[in-house]
């Protein structure tokens, strides 16, 4: 099957509803464009040092549990917990993604953040992408290669969000599957944190992809 009839495939998707929670999950490349595209990050994604990668957490300084690198527009640069990622040049593969990102979302992000994850010790604890860089209220998309990991969504009840419905669940986990598309819309990233935790059991690697639309200060 050629690259132009497999990106013309309708894969299955399955939306997420819950009090202030807004998420669409799916497959979005087949199982041999996965297994390509994987291959293709693990030889061209060049990570920042684990120096250049540490966070500042209560006032202490710690390296992160993962490898980390941006790319995106030209002049964007990402800042959370005292960490600065400049965006390197767009590369072809991280391109062949957001170009398909875009088919199911039609979102135009301009900027990724890549976390590759050697094995089930490596994660993200709970947070919630509110920084300053970021466009306000716009969708973030992650799309996952490699090994499936668990993603877990937990309502923040001391949000400014409204309180909880009784009925409702306060804890989602989604399952991220190699070659799937996860989009967070608003509000979901202003009420609910979001994790990857440690899964002992897993031993492969997996990479993930974060799409995001970051303000750009050449317009602003």
């Amino acid at each position: 099957m050629s690259s132009e009839e497999m990106s013309s495939v309708e894969f299955p998707q399955q939306s997420y509803r819950l009090h202030k929670l807004n998420c669409e999950y799916g497959q979005i490349f087949s199982e041999d464009e996965s297994n390509e595209i994987f291959d293709q990050l693990e030889g061209d994604i060049e990570y920042n040092t684990a120096e250049s990668s540490k966070v500042k957490v209560f006032g202490k300084w710690h390296n992160i549990p993962r490898q980390q690198t941006a790319h995106g527009d030209q002049s964007l640069t990402y800042k959370f917990s005292g960490v600065r990622v400049d965006a390197k040049p767009w590369l072809p593969v991280l391109l062949r993604v957001r170009d398909r990102v875009f088919q199911h979302t039609g979102i135009d992000f301009n900027f990724v953040l890549v976390n590759r994850y050697k094995n089930g010790l490596d994660h993200i604890g709970p947070h919630k992408d509110g920084e300053a860089d970021l466009v306000q209220d716009a969708s973030i998309s992650s799309v996952s290669f490699g090994e499936t990991r668990d993603f877990v969504l937990r309502y923040d009840i001391k949000s400014s969000c409204e309180p909880f419905p009784s009925t409702d669940t306060q804890r989602v986990v989604i399952p991220l599957k190699h070659g799937s598309l996860l989009t967070m819309n608003f509000p979901t990233n202003k009420c609910w944190y979001h994790s990857l935790p440690i899964r002992k059991r897993v031993k492969g690697t997996r990479i993930n992809l974060t799409f995001r639309c970051l303000l750009n200060p050449k317009k602003h």
